[in-house]
């Protein structure tokens, strides 16, 4: 559901003044002041579809947080809005948070909301039977995003790289529909965008994100002068997060009915995307968090990550995690929570 840009903002993000402070001024009093909302983006993928759960069921007031969430349909749009300063957080994957980092600007992840177990994959037209098929056929997704590092990731699985094949930059709004026309050999897609494909469009699953597993979580980014002049604040956001997967569990068909409202999709389409992503509770970000010789560690995705973007010249530096992780927020929650 959710386009997700590694670079597609290099270019802002290099000539934006955000390095050296870009909308500092206004940033910083909205930093300072507790009473100002604080601006929460997300897009359209089903684990962050969850915030409007955290809303409608009063959980920000209950924590005692302001929060404004502001969506936008096109992703790409949120990661601009974060680094202008337009927004104080965003719902954003680990990779469009390398690229920022490698750039030196100032961001912290500190909550993992899901990772994508299904819910990016790539769908081919019945007569493609294989990986190898794709050679010399059209494919499309957007260039620079996280579904273009999963469609790099199934080429070479299959021992072909992108000039094998006739690749066509789309966003998902158009890619979706390209498909479904019967104007593409194959597209990379994420839900719901991946299923109506599949059912309109009479496609078939070639390669998903469940054969990369943990190669794409999704995080909660904030601008990092929030995280130090707003600490509290941000660890209310995080602990409405949590007392929302509670309610959920304690109420599913309610809060599958409140999100599905949201996303404007029926139940039963929601409920098969979200079932395509683990939603990260709290021990699974406490686990994260850490390090560890797998992908179940934010560090070790971001490095092995980084330098395969950095192998395909998607990032001219690795950025160093402890610049752009922070767990130490849902360690402190947990220490509450369990009093």
């Amino acid at each position: 559901m959710r386009q997700k840009s590694i670079f597609l903002m290099l270019a802002l993000l290099l000539t934006c003044t955000v390095i050296s402070g870009c909308g500092s001024k206004e940033a910083s009093t909205k930093a300072g002041g507790s009473d100002e909302p604080i601006k929460l983006a997300l897009s359209p993928w089903p684990g962050w579809f969850v915030w409007y759960l955290v809303k409608e069921k009063g959980f920000f007031e209950k924590n005692g947080v302001n929060v404004d969430l502001v969506y936008f349909p096109v992703y790409s749009d949120s990661l601009s809005a974060l680094a202008s300063g337009k927004v104080d957080a965003n719902s954003q994957t680990l990779s469009d948070t390398l690229a920022p980092a490698s750039k030196g600007i100032k961001l912290k992840a500190v909550l993992v909301n899901d990772n994508s177990n299904g819910g990016d994959g790539v769908v081919v037209k019945p007569s493609i039977n294989s990986l190898k098929d794709l050679k010399g056929k059209k494919v499309a997704t957007e260039l620079g995003t996280v579904d273009h590092l999963l469609m790099l990731t199934a080429l070479e699985k299959a021992g072909l790289a992108e000039k094998d094949v006739s690749y066509t930059n789309m966003t998902v709004n158009d890619a979706g529909p390209a498909f479904i026309a019967g104007n593409l050999d194959a597209a990379v897609l994420w839900e719901p965008f991946l299923s109506k494909a599949i059912q309109e469009g009479k496609g078939k699953l070639l390669f998903s994100s469940k054969d990369t597993p943990g190669l794409i979580p999704d995080l909660l980014v904030f601008k990092e002068e929030i995280t130090k002049n707003r600490p509290d604040d941000v660890k209310k956001i995080i602990n409405a997060w949590f007392d929302a997967l509670d309610y959920w569990k304690a109420n599913p068909e309610e809060s599958l009915k409140i999100m599905a409202k949201a996303a404007e999709t029926p139940i039963d389409e929601y409920k098969a995307g979200v079932d395509s992503v683990k939603i990260f509770q709290l021990e699974d970000n406490i686990k994260a968090f850490a390090k560890a010789d797998s992908y179940e560690s934010l560090a070790f995705t971001s490095a092995k990550t980084s330098e395969f973007l950095k192998g395909l010249d998607m990032l001219s530096t690795i950025p160093k995690v402890e610049t752009f992780l922070d767990g130490h927020f849902v360690e402190e929650v947990l220490k509450e929570r369990k009093k």
